[in-house]
């Protein structure tokens, strides 16, 4: 039996596009709803198109209650019974309490090689310290920012004439391989009960750069 992979955005949602358009055939996920915290976030139609349900919980009404805003978070995507959770451009700090709900079962995609730049603006950050590499990590939400075991990374050069835009668009080309070979992978050693992270977080993101488990 397949599990349930639900998807929160904030955008576009280009990364939960990838992850959708991956969950077929043999992959032993399906999607099971797309969550926004904004209404008219543009994913939200995408995935519509996409034959996936979709739900908005707009963070701004809550105003500075983080608990009630994550409490209907939770009443929305019981109703879709979800596995997994992916954080997929979700512009959302979440709460130990909310996080240790999904423990070992939420991920989420980071535009930088962590432990390396946690936070905003990642790509200027790289820029700016002079790095020669730049790339993209998968890992396990925990309560802390950006800090979760790393489940796989992807690495691209940075170029001499490179701006913050431009290292943008080719890490994010790496972020659309790399989110679903981790999710295959995770989903993979979730359901046979194999050891997901910390023990054997290396090997892991060795098996995710080679592509999905068969």
């Amino acid at each position: 039996m397949s599990l349930r992979v639900g998807i929160l955005i904030s955008g576009g949602g280009s990364n939960m596009v990838k992850l959708v358009q991956s969950m077929t055939g043999s992959h032993p996920a399906r999607p099971c709803v797309v969550l926004s915290n904004r209404p008219d976030a543009g994913g939200l139609d995408v995935a519509r198109s996409m034959g996936i349900p979709t739900e908005a919980v707009d963070h701004r009404p809550f105003g500075g209650d983080r608990i009630a805003f994550e409490d209907e978070l939770t009443r929305r995507l019981s109703y879709y019974s979800p596995d997994i959770l992916c954080l997929a451009g979700f512009m959302r700090v979440l709460s130990e309490r909310f996080v240790q709900q999904w423990d070992g079962r939420m991920l989420n995609i980071h535009p930088s090689l962590l432990p390396k730049y946690k936070g905003l603006d990642t790509h200027a950050r790289a820029l700016a310290s002079g790095d020669s590499t730049a790339g993209c990590s998968v890992h396990l939400v925990t309560p802390a920012l950006d800090d979760g075991p790393i489940l796989g990374q992807a690495t691209v050069p940075i170029h001499p004439e490179d701006t913050a835009q431009s290292l943008a668009a080719r890490v994010l080309v790496e972020e659309h391989r790399l989110y679903p070979q981790v999710l295959s992978e995770f989903v993979s050693r979730l359901a046979a009960g194999l050891p997901i992270a910390p023990a054997d977080a290396t090997n892991y993101a060795q098996a995710a750069q080679k592509g999905p488990t068969e």
